[in-house]
């Protein structure tokens, strides 16, 4: 008995969605609005993450030392920071080393090297590159390096880097919480139209709902169609959703991994699609439903 009036409500539902074809569409876009935006947030949450590990992955410490600093000082606070226990490396460059790094990275400019040649000397200092066992590990080696203030220790490079990294977070944070803020508004709109649709479906159903009330049917089952009406909204939107994910992740991969070859957008929406289909059912059926609960309350008084 059950079953056979659960089959009718969703009948209902169905043939009321149906009926109001054109504002079921306009609702189904709306709702698809918003849930892009919400996909478009999964992405640049996941992007900028990546981004942000392979940054930190390659940010090092290099310790300068002064011009007339010796190799046996500069070895001896080398064995000191190799022993720290998250150090996993510590490489030595001396001055002619860096000098030669130099003129490699700038062969192909004719004026950096004549510049170079006129000097007479050479300007670099020898330093040393240190690794460390985990990118949270920087800040405490940097910290070790500053107490122990070594007189032969010009400048440590760490900190320079670690503001450019907390810059681009702040970047990608703000990037993440415009996205936040025109999600929200486009749900909200999404809500509205949704509201409007189910109000003029209770509109155009009031005869049936009025014979419904006088044969003594139960609320939930005069409720029930208007409330499928709203998880076929948010299910129709989550599954559009996603397929229109589907071409542009393809369409985007091959240029975002030109500028992060660490991060395939494509492969990473394919190893996560039902994943990003559950999130965007259940945001879909939660706008839906949401709507379809606000009409019933305001003008549905069953």
């Amino acid at each position: 008995m059950f079953l056979t009036t659960l089959k009718r409500v969703i009948k209902a539902g169905y043939l009321s969605f149906k009926r109001n074809g054109w504002l079921s569409t306009a609702t189904v876009m709306v709702m698809t609005m918003a849930l892009f935006v919400l996909g478009i947030l999964i992405f640049l949450g996941a992007l900028t993450t990546t981004a942000l590990d392979v940054l930190e992955s390659k940010v090092d410490i290099s310790v300068y030392f002064v011009s007339d600093a010796s190799e046996e000082n500069i070895f001896s606070v080398k064995r000191e920071i190799e022993v720290l226990p998250d150090v996993s490396a510590v490489s030595y460059i001396s001055k002619d080393g860096a000098l030669e790094i130099f003129r490699e990275r700038h062969r192909g400019s004719a004026l950096i090297i004549e510049a170079l040649d006129e000097l007479g000397e050479n300007p670099l200092e020898a330093s040393l590159n240190i690794q460390a066992r985990d990118p949270s590990n920087y800040s405490a080696i940097s910290t070790f390096l500053l107490e122990k203030n070594y007189p032969a220790v010009d400048k440590i490079n760490y900190f320079e880097n670690q503001v450019v990294i907390d810059r681009l977070a702040a970047i990608f944070g703000t990037v993440r919480g415009g996205g936040a803020v025109l999600a929200l508004m486009l749900a909200f709109i999404a809500v509205l139209v949704a509201f409007n649709t189910i109000r003029l479906a209770i509109y155009t159903m009031r005869e049936e709902v009025g014979i419904m009330r006088f044969v003594g049917a139960a609320a939930w089952f005069i409720r029930g169609p208007f409330i499928v009406n709203g998880i076929l909204y948010g299910t129709i939107a989550a599954a559009v959703t996603t397929l229109i994910f589907f071409p542009l992740a393809w369409l985007a991969s091959p240029r975002l991994l030109l500028v992060l070859p660490s991060f395939d957008l494509f492969h990473y929406f394919l190893a996560n699609i039902l994943q990003f289909f559950a999130i965007m059912l259940v945001a879909g059926i939660g706008l839906g439903v949401l709507s379809s609960m606000i009409s019933i309350r305001r003008y549905l008084r069953v």
